[in-house]
């Protein structure tokens, strides 16, 4: 199967297509595929930190929305259909002892049968809702992956387990941050409502065109930065917490699952 040629093509895809294409090796940022699905974050740890990282996420729910949870050694679930978490997502992050260890197209020869997956909400899920309300949304629309930055607010630890919140940013015209906001809540999911608004300064950020993950987006004029609680959140805790062995999404890469988005809408 040949890869879309264009957005209009990668947004009317079915999950299975895309997982199907990036299990043969496209490797491409997720934002507008398969309109009308949920996309997700993945993490998995090993079992001896699977409570501590499932408390993690109860502890920090706007960063941390639990979608589904793989038994130990399990590869699928209800959210996947047909799909495996080794092989179905465009491109994966591994990390070895609180360490970045690369990524990888799939993660077969690394995944031990002690692995406990999670699926976690993604801001993707919401975008199609912003698109269609008018709202540009800037990644998609200038062909880059969302600018991710980690920020100087802790999370809540859990056991072993802590790290920084990170977050996604989107600029918004300023005249539609409050449809922004009212649209994104009605999706608490997949992140919700923005954590903040306008001052990047007040999270640590020091730097828009500078993002941790992802790519910088070009803000335009009369447009304020929103910031969204991210689930790359997870992988920074990995990362700060020195995890034996950890394989989340590469940010921006995500798991296309073949859950309706309206399937996490709240009135």
């Amino acid at each position: 199967m040949s890869a879309p040629a264009g957005p209009a093509q990668r947004s009317a895809l079915l999950p299975v297509r895309a997982r199907e294409l990036f299990r043969g090796g496209l490797v491409t940022p997720t934002a507008g595929w398969c309109d009308g699905f949920a996309q997700a974050n993945l993490m998995a740890v090993p079992r001896d930190w699977a409570f501590e990282l499932l408390l993690f996420a109860q502890r920090n729910p706007k960063p941390c929305p639990v979608l589904a949870v793989l038994d130990a050694g399990e590869v699928t679930g209800p959210v996947l259909g047909d799909g495996d978490v080794r092989t179905d997502l465009p491109l994966y992050s591994l990390y070895r002892e609180g360490e970045a260890a690369g990524t990888r197209e799939d993660v077969l020869d690394v995944w031990q049968d002690d692995l406990v997956t999670f699926a976690l909400g993604c801001s993707f899920t919401f975008e199609a809702a912003l698109q269609e309300a008018g709202i540009p949304v800037a990644h998609i629309d200038q062909g880059v992956n969302v600018p991710m930055y980690r920020t100087n607010l802790p999370c809540e630890p859990a056991g072993r387990l802590s790290g920084p919140l990170v977050v996604s940013m989107r600029p918004i015209p300023a005249d539609r941050v409050a449809d922004a906001v009212r649209i994104t809540s009605r999706y608490p999911a997949v992140h919700g409502a923005p954590v903040h608004v306008g001052a990047p300064g007040e999270l640590g950020i020091r730097d828009l065109s500078a993002p941790d993950y992802g790519d910088a987006v070009q803000i335009p004029a009369g447009h304020l930065p929103v910031f969204w609680a991210c689930g790359v959140t997870p992988q920074a805790a990995v990362l700060e917490s020195g995890v034996p062995v950890a394989i989340g999404h590469a940010p921006g890469h995500m798991l296309v699952t073949d859950v309706p988005n309206w399937r996490y809408q709240v009135p």
